[in-house]
This record gives structure tokens, sequence and C-alpha cells, in this order.
């Protein structure tokens, strides 16, 4: 059947195929018929449109011609060009996809006729239905529909005139664009008569194209040239993970998922300023402009998809390179797999040399079908649709050029291409998830980019609009000068993770939001993010089924400045109006189970409450007194109920008795204590500032009905845009570990499904002057904010602590995120925590350290409005984020703590709750003196760990501190009995630190204690004369020898004050 030439190269030893007419009716499908059959039944077999029909309008533009002509002259292409009645079957018996030419009868084609479609809208309705309808049968070989529609209602004839319309649709499997034009030549010809009609025998037919691309499929010879193409891309995806070929489906089932083949389509223009630059650019480095478009969209990909480094995109070949298949009508056409990995650090100027290498390698095997690339990877069995598709066309296609096409179908009857349809959002299928085809003319010169995106991803027209602009300002991020710092010929340096998606206008988005009083909301809206978060902390992150210590009391407490007073009875109506002011002072949350929704609501007297805040009175004597009341109010978590708003208390302590002039003095107490779910610290400010107004006023004056509310602004939160932001935490988060905790030298790790207790320890210190002097200076001769060079430095510290970890995340405290100034005179919570990511090298010198922390911090404070659990929903598969375990946070503020209320002036009161060391040694020495054993527990350590270590000593007294005592409330107290001490008797008993498992407990004698101190005093370390500075923790068994072994010998015991240890 194939003729055959020895070659005479002497390194080949193959037959040369050769395509011939075969006259065969009945063969293999050809490999693009295999590749569109198997994807409409596989992919797309439960979708309600056609997602292969290609649309083909003509319209009358001069004359006029019967429409039984049309349809005379179509039978006779049909019959002259057998593709169009071409059956595609599987045969279960050879297991094979066949193709099958079936004769010419009246059902193997379609033919309509309509009249009076006379408005552009009904026009629209009836191309849109002809491109999405399921009007063919591709098993019985029916592949060909024509429309011919009389556009004038009044037209009863059967002839259409101009403006009418000729409609062919085709269905892919029989057709490709490159077809169009021997297609329309064919037609012309038919509607000539049979001037032109050549025996179906002397033409070669498409199912002769099969026959000839199997025989070159079979060519065993190792240097074929479709086994060179099995090898080049057998290396090409080697490795490639398929089970992501839908990876911009935000759900995690995403292999082998039937499409709807619905989509969204827009269409857009690259500026002219911006084509030049790309044409200079691709001139001066000598690329096509199909790599370096290819290149534009990898980036933008690549910044789509958060930084994957692998990506793959198919493109289209016509895939006609031999004469004789040139003006064949058929589907010839191949997708070629174009994969890239793009490194963390390329620029782009790299990626398009590398594209175009890539290219040039693809064009060289660009003939082997898209089927046995697939097969190369074990994939063909799923018959994989690639995810994105890029096709760039260096010159409008003739069925795209207004007025280049004109037929001549009869006797001064002119037929020409109908373009007055607006293609932009036009388009109802998608065959990719997302598809950007470039059409550049340059006689124009105008490029025009079609950006088409499945409706299975992309749920609105809007999504896929705002996709264009951002690929418009990627282009504009690298061919604009204007946009960027860099100079022009350095933008195409910077690398690729530098660009940015974020529009010009998201940048500025929160600039945007308007925050008003909102009519349409009275006393109940949802809960802000920032009362959410506050709120489930409350009851998740810390054990709700223990909560003996409260951790979101705020007491701020005042005293009076000497000789000033302040009255009770205007101090309480003062109060009264600021309350009433401010809703959030009032205001109840409560998850409501029906909406699954936290809500907030403000509370009213008309809700049956009697007072919506408290004020208490209580007196002290002494300082011990004084503190433990102070530390109630911190501590304890039955002050306030957030369910009933009561979120406030005033607790007014006296100095021995209740005044009777109801006047506070200089040695009282005020406490204004908030829930911290509907308080932060600068509300205090502003509460201070009404509070005084009215005191002194006994006014406050407001407009009820205007006054912008806490309610109003957390709605307004909730409604306003931040894709913007959404995007830059994407960005900045992309592989970053935000499950790993950093390796830290804790004492003990947290259990995976352990509460936190809330407890832990502080410290606080001083830079001291000459630090504090050199800071300053340092901060001002760099011009960097001290905020930024804090923040460096505990980077520094943390990277040292993590023994040199240089991915650093860490959390970062937003203690007011009042951004806007309308949000300044509003008390409530305005906080938010929020990463703060700090990738260092470790071969930087500080200065460029300084410089990397000043740019990541400033960034970030920038989108520090995007709540922090939209961050987090952003990696729904982690569950636990490391980085809230570790955090950092700045604060400002001036040195003047004086406020006034009405004349007189308050001062915040200081207070310390740390235990005293010498009532620690004064215990210890009456435990033993009194011949009891002692074990020491530090009250630093953690409930459950001196729980477990009480029960394991029996102990049946404990002597604690009054601060202390909280810790101890499920312990009974007996009374001492009378002990006899001998040398053998216990004298105490220590605990190890349980670093390596359960603490032991470790038992010493008075003899072993006796024993050990006279050995210190007979080899002189210690006597009368020492003086002993005491820096051990009790719980740690040294203590014995610097406080007992001291005072044994007569030596100076020196007792730090608490903390003191840090002063060494």
């Amino acid at each position: 059947m194939f003729r055959t030439k020895k070659s005479t190269a002497a390194t080949t030893n193959h037959k040369v195929q050769r395509l011939v007419v075969s006259g065969r009716t009945e063969a293999v499908a050809s490999s693009a018929q295999q590749r569109i059959y198997m994807h409409e039944n596989l992919h797309f077999n439960g979708s309600d449109l056609s997602i292969y029909n290609g649309l083909f309008p003509l319209q009358i533009k001069r004359g006029s011609v019967s429409i039984e002509h049309i349809r005379l002259s179509l039978v006779s292409v049909i019959q002259q060009h057998a593709v169009f009645r071409t059956a595609i079957r599987f045969n279960p018996i050879r297991n094979q996809i066949e193709q099958n030419i079936q004769p010419l009868i009246d059902n193997i084609y379609s033919f309509q006729h309509s009249r009076g479609v006379s408005t552009l809208k009904q026009l629209d309705h009836l191309l849109t239905n002809e491109l999405t309808g399921k009007y063919f049968d591709v098993e019985n070989g029916k592949v060909l529909r024509c429309h011919v529609v009389q556009r004038s209602p009044e037209n009863h004839g059967e002839s259409l005139y101009e403006g009418d319309l000729i409609i062919f649709v085709i269905h892919h499997i029989a057709f490709d664009l490159s077809s169009y034009k021997p297609f329309l030549k064919a037609f012309e010809l038919a509607c000539w008569g049979n001037e032109y009609q050549e025996s179906m025998l002397t033409i070669p037919q498409y199912i002769d194209f099969a026959l000839y691309e199997q025989a070159l499929l079979a060519d065993t010879s190792a240097e074929s040239k479709m086994n060179k193409a099995r090898r080049f891309w057998a290396n090409l995806m080697h490795g490639y993970d398929w089970d992501k070929i839908r990876y911009l489906i935000p759900d995690e089932d995403r292999i082998d998922r039937h499409r709807s083949g619905r989509g969204y389509s827009t269409t857009f223009t690259i500026t002219e300023d911006v084509m030049d630059a790309m044409m200079l650019f691709a001139s001066t480095n000598n690329v096509t402009m199909f790599s370096l478009s290819l290149a534009c969209y990898y980036a933008f990909l690549f910044k789509l998809t958060n930084h994957d480094d692998d990506l793959c995109v198919v493109s289209s070949a016509a895939n006609r390179s031999e004469k004789e298949i040139q003006d064949m009508i058929g589907v010839f056409i191949n997708l070629l797999l174009y994969r890239i990995k793009i490194g963390l650090n390329n620029t782009f100027k790299h990626l398009v040399q590398h594209v175009q290498q890539l290219s040039n390698e693809i064009l060289e095997h660009a003939s082997l079908p898209y089927q046995q690339i697939i097969d190369s990877q074990g994939k063909r069995e799923n018959n994989v649709l690639p995810s994105m598709f890029f096709q760039y066309e260096p010159l409008i296609l003739s069925m795209t050029q207004k007025n280049s096409i004109e037929l001549t179908v009869g006797e001064g009857s002119v037929v020409s291409g109908y373009y007055d349809r607006d293609l932009n959002h036009q388009n109802g299928i998608s065959l990719f998830d997302m598809s950007l085809t470039i059409i550049h003319d340059h006689h124009t010169p105008s490029t025009e980019c079609f950006l088409n995106c499945s409706a299975d991803i992309f749920k609105h027209q809007d999504d896929v609009d705002l996709l264009s602009k951002r690929f418009q300002h990627i282009l504009t991020q690298l061919f604009c000068s204007s946009i960027v710092d860099e100079p022009i010929n350095n933008q195409r340096s910077i690398p690729i993770s530098d660009l940015s998606l974020n529009l010009p206008e998201e940048i500025e988005e929160i600039q945007k939001v308007i925050f008003h009083r909102l009519p349409t909301i009275a006393n109940e809206a949802p809960a802000s993010y920032a009362q959410a978060r506050i709120w489930l902390d409350e009851r998740i992150r810390f054990d709700p089924d223990k909560p003996q210590v409260a951790i979101y009391n705020m007491p701020f407490v005042y005293r009076l400045q000497s000789g000033h007073t302040l009255s009770i009875k205007l101090l309480h109506q003062a109060l009264q109006l600021t309350i009433n002011k401010h809703p959030s002072l009032h205001t109840s949350l409560i998850f409501d189970t029906e909406i699954n929704e936290l809500m907030q609501r403000v509370i009213a007297r008309k809700d049956n409450y009697t007072d919506m805040f408290s004020i208490i009175e209580t007196t002290y004597e002494t300082d011990e007194q004084l503190n433990e009341i102070v530390h109630d109010e911190k501590r304890n978590p039955h002050l306030f109920d957030l369910a009933q708003g009561l979120v406030f208390r005033c607790h007014v302590i006296y100095h021995q008795q209740i005044s009777s002039n109801h006047l506070l003095s200089h040695k009282d107490i005020i406490i204004f204590n908030f829930h911290h779910a509907l308080f932060d610290f600068p509300s205090m400010n502003i509460f201070l500032r009404d509070l005084n107004q009215a005191y002194t006023t006994g006014q406050l004056t407001y407009e009820n009905n205007t006054h912008l509310r806490y309610l109003d602004y957390a709605v307004i939160e909730q409604q306003m845009s931040m894709t913007g932001a959404s995007m830059f935490w994407l960005d900045v988060l992309h592989d970053c570990e935000l499950d790993q905790s950093l390796s830290l030298p804790f004492d003990r790790y947290r259990l995976a499904n352990e509460h936190r207790t809330d407890r832990g320890t502080s410290i606080s210190f001083d830079f001291g002057q000459d630090l504090s002097h050199h800071f300053l200076i340092h901060a001002s001769s760099n011009n960097i904010s001290l905020e930024h060079l804090t923040f460096a430095v505990y980077f520094i510290f943390i990277f040292k602590l993590t023994k040199g970890q240089t991915d650093l995340c860490l959390g970062m405290n937003i203690n007011n995120n009042r951004y806007r100034d309308e949000l300044k005179s509003i008390i409530g919570l305005f906080e938010n925590v929020i990463p703060l990511r700090c990738q260092l090298d470790p071969h930087w010198c500080f200065h460029q350290l300084l410089k990397h922390v000043q740019e990541i911090t400033t960034k970030s404070m920038k989108y520090s409005y995007f709540p922090l659990q939209y961050i987090l929903n952003q990696h729904p598969h982690i569950s636990k984020h490391a980085f809230l375990d570790k955090s950092l946070e700045f604060k400002s503020y001036k040195n003047n703590n004086t406020m006034m209320i009405g004349d007189s002036q308050i001062v915040p009161g200081s207070f310390s709750f740390n235990n005293n060391e010498d009532e620690i040694v004064i215990g210890i020495m009456g435990i033993e003196m009194a011949g009891g054993i002692y074990c020491p527990l530090s009250p630093r350590d953690p409930q459950h760990r001196l729980h477990a270590l009480v029960q394991q000593t029996q102990g049946r007294l404990v002597l604690v501190h009054h601060l202390t005592t909280t810790k101890f409330r499920n312990i009974n107290i007996d009374l001492l009995s009378n002990i006899r001490v001998t040398l053998d008797d216990l004298a105490y008993i220590i605990f190890t630190s349980g670093s390596t498992g359960t603490p032991k407990a470790v038992q010493v004698q008075h003899k072993n204690f006796i024993d050990c101190i006279n050995s210190l005093t007979y080899i002189n370390s210690l006597n009368k004369d020492d003086t002993v500075v005491q820096m051990t923790r009790c719980s740690f068994d040294i203590h014995v020898q610097e406080i007992l072994g001291t005072l044994l010998v007569g030596g100076t015991l020196i007792m730090l004050h608490p903390g003191g240890t840090i002063d060494f």
C-alpha cells in the first residue's frame, strides 16, 4: 500500500513513509480523533454542553442565493470530503477507537432554516446555542450542521438576501482551524456546480492520513522520528506530578473529576507601550514572541499558584508539516506539553531564555501525538487533560480578519465573514481550566488577548475579569518603567517571586472603605474577627473545663495624687454617661447555634438589666490585702459574664474604712476592669477622656443616630474587599512550614492534645542608660524606627537560640489596629495577630538584616487588617500553626502617666505579686526547727505538676503565701502534731526537674544534711565571716547550702528582691 524508498543516510535503516490514496473506508481513528473522542466521553460526558463545536458564521454581503442551493452545495462538499460523514466508535473486540466512512444519506448532516431573527440580541442568543448545542452524533458520522437565518421577519421566500446568515457548525473531531480555508474553497466551488468535481478515488482523504500516521508510529527503528520524539517527551515529563493536573481547583478531590464544560471568557488589549517594549526585548535577546509571551504566562501562573515551581502548560500545533495535508480538511492539531521548573530566585530574563530553549526542542518533536506523549507517562488510560492552555498567533488568522473573507456563491452573490458579535464575555464553554490566547497583528498593529476559564473553578465572570487585570499588571511590571522603582533595563532582572499580582487599587483597597453608621443595624450584628478570636481562645486554646484563672481580664489601677479628692457620686454619674456613649461596654457575645455564628448584642436597660455595669466598694488595711484584691481583679474568671453583656466593672478600694463623705483620697484605689473581648489598651485613653468630660461637665454630647459604633465597624469589616491582602499573605507564606515549631531550648514540650494552663514566667529588664543611648543613636543615624531595630535584634536572638534556623516566622501582635481615623474614637477591640516571616541569610551583615526586617515589617503592617482567621484558613491542611506560639510586640508610650478626672489627678498604681524570699527562709527554718520535713515547691510550676508532687510526698500540710493560695485550694490542711527528731529522720524532700520523665523525689536525712555542712566548714568553704547571696530557687537543692548552711555557720545571708538575679 505504501511505496518505500531506501534511505541514502548511512546512519539510518528505516522506511520513509508516504501519504497515498488508500480507498479505505475503515481504519483506526487518528491520534487527534482518539484524543477528542476520549476527552468528550471521559471528562465531559456529564455536561449539558457540547465543548467541541466549531462555529463559522457567514453573511450575505451582496446579491441573493437560494436556500436550496446552499443545501445542495453543502451535500456536494460532504460527498467530496468523507471526513464529514465519518463515524468514530470504540470497538470493544479490537479494544481500539476506529473511524468508519458512512454513506451519504439525508440524516448524515443537519440543516435548519430560521426566520425573523431581527435583533442583535436574538442573533447572539442563536449563535450561542449553535456553539454549545448538542447537535451531533459522532458515533454515527453526523458532524456537520448548517443553519441559514433570514433576519427580516417579512422575508417568507426561500432565498437569502443581504444581511442574512449562513452558519456552519462543525464538530472538532472532523475539523480544525486550519481546515477553515480549504472548507470555504470547497464550498465555493460546490456552489458553482460540477465545474470542479474530482473523483473521490483521486483525492487523499483524512482516513488516508490516519493510516499514514499509524505507519509512522509503528516504525520500530531506534532513530525513527517518532521514537526520537518518544525519548524526548519521556525525559521532559519524567517525575511530573500528574495528580495535580487540576491544581487550580481548591478542593482535594481533583483527579478524574468530571468537567461541566462551562466557562467564562474575557478579552483585553495589551497596550501599545507594553507591546513595543516586549517586541524590543524579543529582538534584543533573540527570542520569539511566542517564547516571550509564554514566559509572561508562566510568571503569572507562578504567582497565581502560590509559587508552584513545576508548571506544565499545553499549547497547540497545526501539525501540517507535510505538503499533502496542508489543504486537507480534518483534525490534525496536536497538543504539546510545555513543562518548566522555576527556581526561587530565577529572574524573568533567565525564564525567557529557558522557555526559548524548551520551545526549540519541543518543535523538533512536535509530531508525536499527545496520546503517545501521555502514554510514555502511563497516563493514557486516564486520558489526562491538561489544566492550562496557551496560544500565540503572530498574525490574526484569516477567519478572524474583518472583511478578509469573500466567497462568490452564485451570479452576483457574495458572502463574507460575520464579525459584528462582541466576543467579550460571550464564550460559555471552556475546555481547559484556564486558557490564554494572544493574537498579534503586525499590520494594525494591535494585540488582543482572550482569557477563558472553567466555571468549575472560577464561579463568577468578575473573577475572570480580575484575572485578566492581574495578567496585564504582570506585563506592566515587566515592561513599563513607571510601575516600579527599578530602571526599565533592570526590571527583567528582578526575581519572578518579587512580582506582584496585587493591582494598584487593591494595594490601597483599605482606603476605599467608608466606615459610617449603619441605619439597618439596630443592636445586633456578627462579632468582629478580633472578638471571635478572643472568644474561641477562652473556650478552645485554654482548658474550658478548668477556668481557674482569667486570661482576658484588663484591670487598670489608679491612685489619686496626694491632696486630691474624687466624688463617688459624680464618678458614678460620669461612668453611666460614658457607658451609654460606648455600646461596647454593655455588649454581649453569644454563639447563635441556629446560624452557627458568634453574635454581639448591645444590652440596654429595657432588656431587664438593672445595671449595665457594677461598682464594688471594699476596704483594705495592709499591702498584702490590697495585693490580693488587685490580684483577684486580674485572675478571677467569674467577674464578667459575656453572655449577659457584663464586661465592665469599677472597684473602689478604701483605705481602712469606707469614706463617710463619699470622697476618695490619695490612699484609696480605683480599679477600672474590662473584659478584653470588648476593650483594648488604646481604648483606655478614649475611656478616660470621656470620663473626664462627663465628670467635669455632667454630660457627653454626641449624635446617637449618626455616632459610629463598634457594631458598625464589625459589619463593615466583614463586607469590605480584602482581595489584595489575601494575595499578599498567600505570597508571603508560600512554602513556609507553618506547622513546624522553632527549635527552641524548652524544658518541656507541650503535648499535641494538651490544653494551655495560661500560666507562665515573665521577666522585665531595661537596657540601662548607656545601651539605651547607643540604641537610640543607631536608630536615628540609620533612619530606622526603634520598632524595626528591636525586631532585627530579636530575630538575631532567635536565630542564635535555634542554632541557625534561617526561616523564622513569629506572631506579631498588633495592639492598635485602628487603621482609619474614624476608628480612633471608638472603644472596642481592634487587635490582630499576623505572621512576620524573616528569611535571613547567615552571611548578611547587620545592616542588610535591618533593611530586610524594615521591608517585611512595613509590608506586613500595610495588610494588618487581614484577620488572623483568614490567614489560617488559607492553609486548611495545617491544624496547628506554630508561629502563634512565639510572638513579638512593640509598644511605644509617653512618660507622662498623669491623667485628670475633673480637677483631680490620678496616676497608675503599681503592685508586685511575687513571693518574698525572706518568708520562704522563715518557712524552711520553722519547719526544720519544729522537726518537720519540708519539700520546697516553686509557684512558677504548672498546677498539675504541683498537685502531682504533693501527692507523691503525701504531705498533710502546705505552707503557702497568701498570693499563692489559689494553687492549693483542693488540698486539706491538717494541724501539726508533736514530733521527736533523730538524725535518721528526713530533713527535706526535693524533686528532680523531670526533664527525662516524671519528677523523682530525693529524700535527705538530717544526718546527711549536717555531715554536708560540717564538711563544707571543715574545708573552709563556709565560715562565719562569709557573706552569701541567695541566688537559687527553693525547688533546687543548692538552696539548702545557700540558706541553712550559711545561717548555721553564722555567716551573713543576702536575700535578693524578686527577679534580682537578672541584675548580675
